[in-house]
């Protein structure tokens, strides 16, 4: 099925959505401002060695240092000729950004450098050929193997991207050589600059679409900003001429993302339910260290046992949650909650069902199967800020707890705050007791202030106060 790939661009930000059909299976934004730094390739100093973690923050020159932790270097398919296991405080190292900054942590750092292209990763620190798993034929990943043997360099690694698929020798050499090309400008400049400093920065997001996401099977790649039009048509000339006429400038009145009603679709990103097409739903809730799923039948009442109307919507969610997971971008560990279900092999087939939608996801993702309690657990690799965690911030209200205390609550602090006040001496006179809207109408509803001034033998007066925080009141004297 043909894709369709949507930019919008403005000063702000570039914000990317991806159809298969009518389907919106991706979105991408990239703000101006805050950036992108997983690729990004630093000069760093060491700060402080933890020799207990086999690990180190980096000095980048950012606010927050990198975490570099060395047992992953070592764990690697090969091991990189620049791990250092001897690392000491101000001593300067080459890492590259794997993870940005999220909440309170630094970005992750490695000392496995690679460089993408269009058809290949150029990876100098380390000597060995990987091949892109999507990559099925196992007679088209020896022809790749082979034709990569006789033009990368001695010694460097190269790992064949899903692009390269029946490319021919002379594509593959010319990227190659692009890539060395970049290495050894950065490591003649990295010899001569003083740390902390970048070396290399990663494209931007028009770019990086071009090169990971633009291929024969998309359809149309549509932009409405005339200058991101002209770098992408300029780039393909160079790399890929053949695909120059999916290359599409909108002009419309309507804004793009409304035009193709991407709009509405961010919109939805941030809810925490999703209804399922039979009338079931899941929920989507997010921890600090995990990410928890619940499926229901809602709706949904079948028409014949209830085994059959459980599996339905069991496999009906399982094919929404990888859809979701990838549409948020929610990496890390995932638990679903599934409804029950007895028949071991309903259980597989609601496996397979993931198993074969996340094979459509371009990020590595692993099901683990189900646990004794029932729960499937997945993991998915998570190296950038998700998009609900770039689009919403924690509310004000509720501090990113999702409730706030209930009206009763606050009206039995405000009794335990009136008993202490008029337990004190020379209390006299009016006062005023100010609250949220909502604790004013439960109070006046209930007789609350009636009772506080005959129980506490004081005068009262209630006070309606719509911007207040609903957890919060007021108690003052009336001529305050």
């Amino acid at each position: 099925m043909a894709k369709t790939i949507v930019v919008n661009s403005t000063p702000e930000e570039t914000r990317m959505g991806i159809f298969e059909g009518k389907e919106l299976i991706e979105i991408s934004v990239e703000r101006t401002k805050s950036g992108h730094h997983v690729g990004n390739i630093y000069k760093g100093k060491t700060k402080n060695v933890l020799p207990g973690m086999q690990a180190a923050f980096i000095d980048i020159g950012k606010e927050k240092n990198a975490f570099l932790y060395v047992g992953d270097e070592l764990q690697a398919n090969a091991t990189p000729k620049n791990v250092d296991q001897t690392l000491t405080v101000g001593k300067e190292i080459m890492i590259q950004i794997v993870k940005d900054a999220l909440g309170t942590k630094g970005p992750r750092a490695t000392t496995n450098l690679t460089l993408p292209g269009r058809y290949v990763v150029f990876m100098p620190t380390v000597d060995y050929i990987a091949i892109s798993r999507r990559i099925a034929s196992e007679e088209e990943r020896t022809r790749l193997k082979q034709l990569v043997e006789k033009v990368r360099p001695a010694g460097m690694g190269i790992i064949v991207r899903t692009m390269a698929e029946g490319k021919s020798e002379d594509d593959l050499h010319k990227d190659i050589e692009y890539l060395y090309n970049l290495w050894s400008a950065l490591s003649a400049r990295a010899k001569r600059a003083a740390a902390p400093i970048l070396l290399y920065r990663d494209v931007d997001l028009i770019i990086r679409i071009v090169r990971d996401y633009l291929s024969e099977d998309v359809g149309e790649f549509v932009l409405d900003n005339r200058e991101a039009y002209g770098r992408v048509r300029d780039l393909l000339q160079y790399t890929s001429p053949e695909l120059m006429n999916k290359i599409r400038l909108y002009e419309g009145k309507e804004d793009i993302f409304s035009h193709y009603g991407l709009e509405a679709e961010l919109e939805k990103v941030g809810q925490r339910c999703v209804w399922l097409k039979c009338g079931g739903y899941i929920v989507i809730d997010k921890t600090e260290a995990l990410t928890v799923i619940d499926v229901n039948t809602g709706k949904f009442v079948g028409s014949t046992k209830l085994a059959d109307t459980v599996f339905r919507t069991n496999l009906e969610a399982a094919t929404e949650i990888a859809h979701q997971l990838r549409l948020r971008d929610i990496g890390g560990i995932i638990i679903v909650d599934f409804i029950d279900m007895d028949d071991e092999e309903h259980k597989q087939a609601v496996i397979e069902a993931l198993e074969a939608n996340f094979k459509r996801d371009r990020t590595k993702t692993n099901v683990l199967g189900f646990t004794e309690l029932g729960l499937v657990e997945i993991t998915r690799k998570k190296a950038r800020q998700n998009l609900e965690g770039m689009l919403y911030s924690e509310c004000p209200c509720c501090a990113g707890r999702g409730r706030v205390q209930s009206s009763e609550t606050v009206v039995i602090n405000i009794w335990r705050m009136m008993r202490k006040i008029m337990g004190e001496p020379r209390r006299q006179g009016k006062m005023v007791i100010q609250v949220h809207p909502l604790v004013a109408e439960m109070m006046k509803n209930q007789g609350e202030l009636t009772r506080m001034e005959q129980e506490l033998a004081c005068s009262l007066r209630l006070e309606s106060v719509p911007a207040m925080h609903p957890e919060v009141f007021s108690v003052l004297h009336e001529n305050e």
